[in-house]
């Protein structure tokens, strides 16, 4: 009877992080991308190079992370008009004419490639971001940028036509008279039981099954959304047909929500599961906000959120920006003003958003217990060696461009050190259970165990506080 409580908190927790990581995408990027272009036209008017001050960081046209952010933005923006030649209209119909089972039955496909599918996406984008920000003088070992550009490109835009289909399917059965459909694709969540109480889990299993969970919760709201507006564009926005479609939308969440919280209950009870794993669970996503939030950072954060949880945002945001143009019509001055407003709205809400997590995760790490393991990613030194020059040798990995105090991105890469490789690796561990390094901890040089003394006096809502999605605010 505990397992609710405990595991709608964790959904609660996962769900606003998908929406911080879904609102950079219409509010920060565009500002970054703007900036990154700003930076790109008028640092060769200075002359930055010809100045023998400057490190070879400060003399690149343009950091890391910026390079990065262009490359979101240049997707976002060809994806954005090839889906013009998508025609949603003769979508709908198409699928409506089809028969009721044949329709369960592409829904129930579309599911299992839209996991599939994040999966691959994930490693595409991944390789495009290492590829473009790769160090010139290493020798490349890959098909080079452009090929990684044009597979971004198309993973983009077939991910965002597979979630529109979803959404078309859906509005299909919104739409049908009977509402036999819509019964249908709500009893398959009763059908993901049947699949997974039997079955052996252990923690780790139930940890990525509650992540699945929360990414597939997120964007069936966001499909949920995409149908409304649909409908309401059909029925001019008349207020009441908002009505009309409201029971439909309560029965689409409960049924998702009922479910989830049967099949994790029977889960738990086989497999002897406590219904504490699932603060573990909310700690250890508070563990990748707040890692990801510091100075010397081993992932972004909306990077560490798309591999724990497979939720990536951009397909979902072509398809959404796309639905929103051709639903509402921008015309005269007033309206211009509402959207200025509406996107200003969106950036308070982002920012309130990443506040609130960011104290909230504090909270949830500190109550684990693992502020000790926070500070160890960046004190760990390979043995015989300070921190300060393992600091130096590499680079960290937040995903904001670095400000004149020396604060870093996601995207620098390593330098040449290799025998330093395995260090890293240990210790920023992201992949295992609870994003913790090793438990066993390695001897370290005198120089780096006064430094750890040190910095575990600090206070771990010191770190970071003035900080807004990762970028330090000096």
């Amino acid at each position: 009877m505990r397992i609710p409580k405990e595991l709608e908190k964790l959904m609660f927790f996962g769900i606003f992080l998908c929406l911080d990581a879904f609102l950079y995408v219409f509010t920060l990027l565009p500002l970054r991308v703007f900036l990154a272009m700003f930076r790109f036209i008028t640092l060769p008017c200075y002359g930055l190079r010809s100045h023998r001050g400057l490190t070879a960081s400060d003399r690149r046209l343009l950091q890391p992370a910026q390079v990065c952010d262009m490359l979101k933005g240049v997707i976002l923006v060809i994806c954005y008009f090839m889906m013009h030649y998508v025609d949603y209209s003769m979508m709908y119909h198409l699928i409506r004419g089809q028969s009721v089972i044949k329709l369960y039955i592409i829904y129930n496909m579309l599911e299992v490639a839209d996991r599939l599918i994040s999966s691959f996406g994930q490693d595409i984008l991944d390789a495009l971001y290492w590829t473009a920000t790769e160090p010139k003088e290493r020798k490349r070992a890959h098909i080079g940028v452009i090929p990684h550009f044009f597979m971004a490109v198309l993973y983009v835009f077939l991910h965002a036509i597979l979630i529109m289909v979803q959404a078309t399917t859906l509005n299909v059965a919104f739409n049908s008279h009977n509402k036999s459909l819509l019964t249908i694709m709500m009893s398959n969540n009763f059908v993901e039981i049947k699949g997974s109480v039997f079955k052996k889990f252990e923690k780790n299993n139930l940890f990525q099954m509650s992540n699945s969970d929360i990414k597939e919760r997120f964007t069936n709201y966001v499909l949920l959304l995409i149908v409304c507006l649909r409908n309401m564009e059909q029925f001019s926005w008349n207020p009441d047909h908002l009505w009309v479609l409201f029971p439909d939308v309560c029965m689409v969440v409960a049924s998702e929500i009922a479910v989830d919280i049967v099949k994790h209950a029977f889960i738990t009870k086989f497999n002897d599961i406590t219904a504490d794993v699932y603060s573990e669970y909310r700690a250890s996503l508070a563990f990748d906000l707040v890692s990801s939030r510091q100075k010397n950072a081993y992932t972004d954060y909306s990077d560490s959120v798309s591999r724990r949880m497979g939720f990536i945002p951009l397909p979902l945001a072509v398809l959404l920006i796309r639905v929103v143009t051709s639903s509402i019509k921008v015309q005269g001055v007033l309206a211009y003003v509402c959207v200025v407003l509406f996107y200003c709205g969106l950036i308070s809400l982002k920012v309130l958003n990443s506040i609130v997590l960011l104290g909230k995760s504090c909270q949830y790490v500190k109550e684990a217990k693992m502020e000790e393991k926070l500070f160890n990613p960046v004190l760990t030194a390979t043995p015989g060696k300070p921190a300060g020059k393992q600091q130096g040798t590499y680079k960290s990995t937040q995903g904001i461009s670095p400000d004149e105090n020396g604060s870093t991105s996601v995207t620098n890469q390593p330098m040449h050190q290799k025998e330093n490789m395995p260090s890293l690796l240990v210790t920023s561990n992201s992949d295992q259970f609870l994003t913790t390094p090793d438990g066993e901890e390695k001897d370290i040089s005198q120089d780096s165990s006064e430094l750890k003394h040190r910095s575990a006096k600090k206070d771990l809502l010191e770190i970071d506080r003035f900080t807004i999605c990762g970028n330090r605010i000096d």
